[in-house]
């Protein structure tokens, strides 16, 4: 082959690489993230004690699937019944929400980006919903999405097929050392009251596999929601070696 051939297959190679990272999106460089916060107070309402909906969500101009997820997601946060309908945008909730608002009451809703790695990005969403009563009704969910699928990873999506058990068999034992870190291992009525559960809350973060509970699934509620975390070296052969933070 000659020199001149070399040299112009070399430039061929160039050329083509510059095109396809100008269609390509660049998975090492994280999403750009625009914060949308807005509260609104029940109309006509002049009281210290009026009702008012706080939404403090997330966009991302270059990934438009993620956003109609994002608030999707929120308006499912909104549900008292799992089975109940869900308003179609946030400003119908906000409206319908403040319709039938009691004094006192508030909801609110937020989604975050807790981080982007590997072309990941993770969204918390957090809500609050307080009807005046001792204590709110909070909720938690998180949205791992992937870049490059373009669709949000479930856990069936994370695991190696065939290793569910497995995978809930490492939760168990991140439960138990986060009763020894809190000293609640020797609390035998704690043990009892409180045992170890599943959670559809589950973060692919770059330090480790994140499960986050509902108040009062693992613990009393004055505890918050409990973070259980499984380092990467544990999951080998469970979640799908792609997904390790480094790998893909």
């Amino acid at each position: 082959m000659s020199f001149l051939k070399i040299i112009s297959m070399a430039c061929l190679a160039l050329i083509l690489g510059a095109c396809q990272s100008l269609f390509q999106p660049n998975l090492r460089s994280p999403l750009t993230v625009q914060r949308d916060a807005s509260e609104l107070v029940k109309p006509g309402c002049t009281t210290s004690d009026c009702p008012l909906v706080n939404i403090d969500t997330v966009h991302f101009p270059d990934e438009p699937k993620l956003d109609t997820i994002v608030q999707r997601t929120l308006l499912q946060l909104t549900r008292s019944d799992s089975d109940g309908p869900v308003p179609p945008t946030l400003k119908a909730y906000q409206e319908q929400f403040l319709a039938h608002a009691q004094a006192r009451s508030s909801s609110y809703l937020q989604a975050k980006v807790r981080e982007q790695h590997d072309g990941i990005v993770i969204v918390e969403l957090s809500s609050y919903l307080d009807t005046g009563s001792a204590q709110g009704n909070p909720g938690r969910a998180f949205i791992n999405y992937s870049r490059p699928q373009q669709k949000v990873l479930t856990l069936a999506d994370m695991l190696v097929p065939g290793q569910e058990a497995a995978f809930w068999e490492k939760a168990e034992l991140a439960h138990h050392a986060w009763q020894i870190s809190t000293k609640l291992d020797k609390d035998t009525e704690f043990q009892k009251t409180w045992p170890f559960k599943r959670t559809a809350n589950v973060a692919l973060t770059y330090g480790a596999v994140i499960l986050k509970y509902p108040v009062t699934t693992i613990a009393p509620y004055a505890m918050g929601h409990i973070e259980l975390k499984i380092p990467y070296p544990q999951l080998n052969g469970i979640i799908k070696p792609e997904l390790f933070p480094g790998r893909s």
